[in-house]
């Protein structure tokens, strides 16, 4: 069965979109890469130099086999985060950017007006916009009136390891949503990653959870394997649940002599 994840017309067999912070080296995060099955790997603009081919996380990125989708991790406004997507295409990216605006140095949580505000510019100037946002339907539902390919809404703070914390505010987004709903942020687990697929998102975004694991490329390959099975468990309809127990054998007729 045909199970393409489509962003901005573009095709994915992968649903698991992977952050390349945090790994302890660039062949550390190779290996995580290529045992995540991911074709969509983020890059912040601030950490690499673009027009350096021999950058050491830019080097072990092949190219060919991945999309290199820079953020504006680190962006504390709208401005900031325009100039950001700007230089990575002026240094030979794809007009394709996750945007980031994290005012909040404790948190880093999205500023949803400086989000939107730069979203519109971007969406303007020809960018396929993947904004992060905080878990807020209304946010999400503006976003993609004006033209972003994608809402990536956080299940919890960046980093934290702390999974779904938002998880009925994202239930609303993806019932609204008619583009791809892609859970960002706090998933530390494979497991978090399932409920997120069972809930019915398109994708999710893991980063740290993979790079600081003991084995990440292990790591990776079980988020792979729990975002699949999420999926496979939406694709399948899950079942009703119930406060009291229903018996899954007939509690009559079979006992007659």
């Amino acid at each position: 069965m045909d199970d393409t994840l489509i962003i901005a017309g573009r095709s994915f067999s992968s649903r698991l979109l992977l952050g390349t912070g945090k790994f302890s080296s660039p062949q550390v995060m190779k290996r995580a890469m290529e045992a995540s099955g991911a074709e969509v790997v983020t890059v912040a603009l601030r950490r690499v130099e673009l027009e350096n081919p021999h950058d050491s996380i830019l080097s072990v990125i092949d190219a060919g086999r991945y999309l290199l989708l820079p953020n504006t991790s680190g962006a504390r406004d709208a401005t900031e985060a325009v100039r950001l997507a700007r230089l990575a295409r002026a240094a030979g990216c794809e007009p394709w950017v996750k945007l980031e605006v994290t005012p909040d140095p404790q948190y880093l949580l999205p500023d949803p007006v400086e989000t939107l505000k730069a979203a519109e510019i971007l969406v303007k100037d020809g960018f396929i916009v993947l904004p992060y946002i905080q878990a807020d339907p209304i946010l999400a539902k503006r976003l993609e009136d004006i033209g972003t390919a994608t809402v990536m809404p956080m299940g919890s703070p960046i980093g934290s390891n702390r999974g779904l914390r938002t998880r009925d505010a994202i239930e609303i987004i993806i019932e609204m949503a008619n583009i791809p709903v892609v859970v960002d942020a706090g998933l530390g687990a494979p497991s978090h990653a399932a409920e997120a697929m069972e809930m019915g998102a398109d994708a999710v975004l893991v980063n740290t959870a993979i790079a600081i694991a003991g084995d990440p490329a292990r790591m990776a390959a079980a988020f792979k394997k729990g975002v699949e099975a999420g999926r496979q468990a939406f694709l399948a309809g899950l079942g009703r649940t119930h406060k009291t127990a229903e018996a899954s054998s007939p509690l009559t007729g079979f006992l007659r002599t």
